[in-house]
């Protein structure tokens, strides 16, 4: 029997394993801008395995984007599929193409209890949604849906791209800088790796500073090292996350818990446990009340969403 391969493929990274036995294997993180598409990085970390074309028999990827038809164009980086293009230069038989966030959202019903801290207590109800949230190069937000039969549906859409919230003067005066220098204000411009820097910006030109730092980076370390203006990013930022997080929880009726997941969160994780994160969350006026006893957990597992691509191919064979 043929192998399986899987894929979470990000606007920065693209990570790759063999799928075998109902596990990951052989993880590899490629750099999407050291390959001109897919197919190329694909075959060299089938090189990299020692494994020829021909080798793999499905593969799923989890791409970020909406998916839909043959041709897939990722939101975040220069790639894009056809998906007969793609079967016929890497010689495999089927492909499966999930939304990241889908593939996110799947990933959570293998996370363990040592890969996730508890921010917000409470008891998930396995009959109700529960939300994906996470900010990395853009946000994403999933939903996961357990089914009667024991498989489980993640909802792809794209959160990231909704209106920024706004819940205090404070963030209108923010949410009218950055409208003034983007236009429309998603909440991804302002809940991801470049947010950050955009937030930044934004408060030292409403407050009237000199923006000292050039990097997310750079500015996440200002901030956890106690910098004023570096720190209010950080709290702001935490903010801002419970605000679109707890709008999800509305919307869907997600009382199955919230996952936070992405890559910059984990950055400053014990800042964001004692932020505003909570409060804002909840902060929803005659709604409030609604949030109590809904769990909401920061994941630190290291490959959720490759995981998750795993659990989408495995299911997908299963039905067939």
């Amino acid at each position: 029997m043929k192998l399986a391969l899987v894929g979470d493929i990000g606007g920065t990274n693209a990570r790759f394993a063999l799928w075998r036995d109902d596990q990951l294997e052989a993880v590899q993180v490629l750099a999407t801008a050291d390959f001109s598409g897919p197919e190329q990085a694909i075959a060299a970390y089938l090189e990299a395995q020692g494994l020829p074309l021909g080798s793999i028999g499905s593969v799923c990827l989890a791409c970020a984007g909406p998916v839909s038809g043959d041709l897939f164009r990722f939101t975040n980086n220069h790639w894009r599929i056809s998906r007969a293009a793609f079967c016929e230069t890497l010689q495999v038989d089927e492909l499966l193409l999930i939304n990241d966030f889908s593939a996110m959202a799947l990933g959570m019903t293998r996370v363990r209890d040592d890969e996730r801290v508890q921010v917000c207590p409470g008891e998930a109800q396995a009959d109700r949604p529960a939300v994906v949230i996470g900010a990395g190069t853009g946000l994403g937000v999933g939903t996961l849906l357990a089914l009667p039969d024991g498989r489980w549906m993640a909802l792809p859409g794209e959160g990231g791209h909704v209106d920024l919230p706004i819940g205090s003067p404070r963030e209108a005066a923010l949410w009218q800088v950055l409208h003034h220098q983007l236009g429309h204000v998603r909440a991804e411009d302002v809940l991801s790796g470049n947010g950050l820097l955009a937030l930044y910006r934004a408060i030292c030109a409403l407050d009237g500073h000199h923006p000292d730092h050039a990097t997310p980076a750079e500015i996440t370390a200002a901030g956890l090292a106690g910098e004023r203006i570096a720190a209010e990013v950080l709290e702001q930022f935490s903010c801002w996350l419970g605000r679109a997080a707890g709008n999800n929880v509305l919307t869907l009726g997600a009382r199955g818990g919230v996952y936070i997941v992405g890559g910059v969160v984990p950055r400053f994780a014990e800042r964001f446990l004692s932020s505003g994160f909570a409060k804002s969350f909840s902060d929803k006026g005659c709604m409030s009340e609604y949030f109590e006893g809904i769990p909401v957990w920061l994941v630190t597992a290291e490959y959720p969403g490759l995981m998750g691509a795993g659990v989408a191919l495995q299911q997908a064979l299963a039905q067939r």
